[in-house]
């Protein structure tokens, strides 16, 4: 499962609710159903039967809930989908979740691990990946290494490994 959004707040009374899309194209999220909701009494699996663009976000209606009252159950919850219904990549493309986790090897510098990917940031021009040093790597520190073919040398999901090339220093 993976985290791909959150309901936010109740709209309208008809049951509709605001959704923050974690996705790359915000309605792309209606397009993975179903939903698995993280409530405080656990997932709750839920269908979309409808959904708009409302200023800058996305409203949904969820199936069976059917005023406002009944709507706010949602709100402040995790979205989560299954990652069996992502598209699949070519084969040098990866998704965010994938990078996640993996341990990053400088490959200029005799195989220095620099640490373990925490998570990535969208600049526009390119994604930076935030490298978090840890008890295996060279120091404690955070770097922020552009994720681009200059730098990301090569990526070996089976091994949890990212190769790059990387000043330390910087």
């Amino acid at each position: 499962m993976l985290v791909s959004g959150k309901i936010t707040a109740v709209f309208g009374v008809s049951g509709w609710v605001k959704v923050v899309s974690y996705t790359d194209q915000s309605t792309s999220i209606t397009d993975y159903q179903p939903w698995w909701v993280r409530t405080p009494d656990g997932l709750q699996k839920v269908q979309i039967d409808s959904s708009k663009n409302h200023g800058e976000g996305l409203v949904v209606h969820i199936i069976g809930t059917d005023d406002r009252d009944e709507a706010r159950q949602w709100c402040h919850c995790d979205i989560l989908i299954e990652k069996d219904l992502l598209p699949k990549l070519p084969s040098e493309d990866f998704y965010w979740h994938e990078l996640e986790g993996l341990t990053v090897i400088n490959d200029s510098l005799e195989h220095q691990v620099l640490g373990v990917v925490d998570g990535l940031i969208e600049t526009g021009a390119n994604d930076v990946l935030i490298v978090k040093g840890n008890l295996d790597s060279m120091d404690l520190e955070e770097r922020l290494i552009p994720y681009s073919d200059e730098f990301v040398k090569r990526i070996d999901l089976s091994k949890r490994e990212i190769f790059v090339n990387w000043d330390p220093d910087f």
